[in-house]
């Protein structure tokens, strides 16, 4: 990129599990208090933001171009625009990424670049043919013609499309995203123990994380309707008591013969949101503001959507041939745990000169992941992956480890439903 873009601080809720604490919590009122949230610590009027951008997936229907409701339910001025992304799990990446973009053009100075999900809102959806059969009552002009219309009605009418099934399967290779993490453990070999166990370091990490405090800056404390006489302080996912031994009773989720891939070694749904303020390195300086990192370039890439969870070593690939850098030149990866699966296929195929021939058109592998810079505070299938939050969860997470261990340089990818990865590296000074 032509200037470094300064993420000048970045703050999210807590990530609790859908269905759970947050189950009353609209996506655009999370989002609303993350965005007041960074205005307050960023010392920012909402007069100097010049866009608002979102990233969400599961779009309530209630809440069209849930960026703008978020905006004006935070009190920004009505004067300031605002428009929502989605790429799927990388959306809350994608609303930094895009808002790099508009500023590096001169389309903007100042943006406020979140994501936003509430898994536990996702509806239930009438079928195809209780929906035919609502129509034509509606158009039924006579009592006769609604009698006739309703003797068609059959109780299996009322069976529901449940929305985050549909949402989270893959309408050209027909796979749900646990299947393409299935097929992933067999291509690269990776047994059920070795699932779990990465599965268990995950929330062993992320336990001693909230033990020390470590997400204390990261998390806004979140007061529960309908009275917020309850506070949320940290996310209720990880596990400080998880065992071996409670991972291998789980039986496989997703291909229930033959698989591998549980709900104890996969993300859980949930609920969370995030948000950041970005603007341009020389402006950022110009306005006396300490940035907590500085987003170096960032790259999204294509793959077969069977095999979607590749996605951040086709991303990372690209990212690295834009700015000459390398594995070695990075000091901490955050890879979003979508699946354990599918985190360890990256590991396997990132060391693997046969996949960079073969996949990436290099001649050498791109290089090892040291474990101990991998995911320093759990990921999350401890965590939690409200899909179009992660993104900016991420990369708020990282620069304030890469601060906090004082490292300099950060890689934080995903992979995207739909076979696409997105890859961003972050600096801190």
């Amino acid at each position: 990129m032509k200037e470094r873009i300064a993420i000048i601080d970045g703050v999210r809720t807590p990530f609790c599990k859908a269905g759970g604490a947050l189950r009353d919590v609209s996506a655009d009122h999370l989002g609303a208090v993350v965005t007041r949230e960074i205005l307050a610590r960023t010392g920012l009027r909402g007069e100097s933001i010049d866009e608002v951008i979102f990233g969400n997936v599961s779009q309530p229907a209630n809440a069209a171009n849930i960026a703008r409701v978020i905006a004006l339910r935070a009190a920004l001025p009505q004067s300031v625009p605002a428009f929502t992304v989605h790429r799927n799990c990388a959306s809350g990446m994608e609303s930094i990424t895009t808002a790099a973009t508009k500023i590096l053009s001169g389309d903007a100075s100042i943006i406020l670049a979140g994501g936003t999900e509430s898994m536990s809102n996702i509806p239930l959806i009438f079928g195809k043919r209780m929906t035919l059969l609502f129509e034509d009552l509606g158009k039924a002009k006579t009592i006769v013609q609604k009698l006739s219309v309703l003797s068609r009605f059959r109780l299996g009418f009322l069976t529901p499309v449940v929305g985050v099934v549909e949402g989270l399967t893959d309408p050209i290779c027909g796979l749900i995203m646990g299947l393409t993490a299935e097929k992933l453990s067999r291509e690269f070999g990776i047994d059920r123990v070795t699932q779990d166990e990465f599965a268990l370091q995950s929330h062993f990490k992320a336990a001693a994380a909230i033990r020390d405090g470590r997400f204390s800056d990261e998390i806004v404390p979140l007061p529960l309707p309908p009275k917020f006489e309850t506070v949320i302080t940290q996310d209720d996912g990880p596990r400080p008591t998880q065992s071996m031994e409670a991972l291998q009773k789980l039986k496989p989720y997703f291909d229930r013969k033959n698989g591998t891939v549980t709900v104890g070694n996969a993300c859980p749904l949930t609920d969370g949101a995030s948000a950041t303020i970005v603007m341009k390195e020389s402006q950022a300086k110009a306005l006396g503001l300490t940035p907590l990192g500085y987003l170096r370039d960032f790259a999204y890439a294509g793959l077969e959507p069977d095999r979607m969870g590749l996605g951040p070593i086709y991303a990372a690939s690209r990212v690295f041939d834009k700015t000459g850098l390398s594995v070695a030149d990075i000091d901490l990866f955050e890879i979003n745990e979508a699946f354990a699966a599918q985190v360890i296929a990256n590991l396997r195929a990132f060391e693997s000169a046969g996949f960079a021939k073969t996949h990436l058109g290099k001649s050498d592998a791109l290089g090892a992941i040291d474990p101990a810079k991998l995911n320093a505070n759990g990921g999350a299938i401890a965590l939690g992956h409200p899909v179009g939050t992660s993104g900016n969860r991420l990369i708020i997470t990282l620069l304030k480890e890469l601060r906090r261990q004082g490292k300099q340089r950060g890689l934080a990818s995903l992979c995207i439903g739909g076979g696409q990865g997105g890859a961003a590296i972050v600096e801190v000074e």
